[in-house]
């Protein structure tokens, strides 16, 4: 998937407005259930919000760790809740269309 920039980035932040978090990261960090559940929610909806409950001061990193392991864009960071975003592979199955 090519990067993702400026009206792109816009359009999905703002479809993520009326969004609530799927994933929690909590006090057990990224762990691979963390990470699986990340990667199912991506693969389910496109378009999710990850909220940090601990590691708060270390937030910036864990997005960084979720967009590569995850393979997905990070879309946004507001407070404690973070945006991502993966195309679906499969066309019949795609909500988002950025085109």
């Amino acid at each position: 998937m090519a990067e993702l920039k400026g009206s792109k980035l816009r359009t999905l932040r703002s479809m993520a407005n009326t969004l609530k978090p799927l994933v929690f990261v909590g006090k057990n960090g990224l762990s691979e259930a963390v990470l699986d559940s990340i990667d199912q929610a991506l693969q389910d909806h496109e378009l999710i919000k990850v909220r940090f409950l601990e590691f708060k001061d270390r937030k910036k990193t864990l997005c960084e760790k979720i967009r590569e392991q995850c393979k997905c864009e990070w879309v946004g960071l507001v407070g404690h809740v973070a945006i991502f975003y993966r195309q679906q592979p499969d066309i019949d199955k795609r909500r988002i269309n950025l085109d």
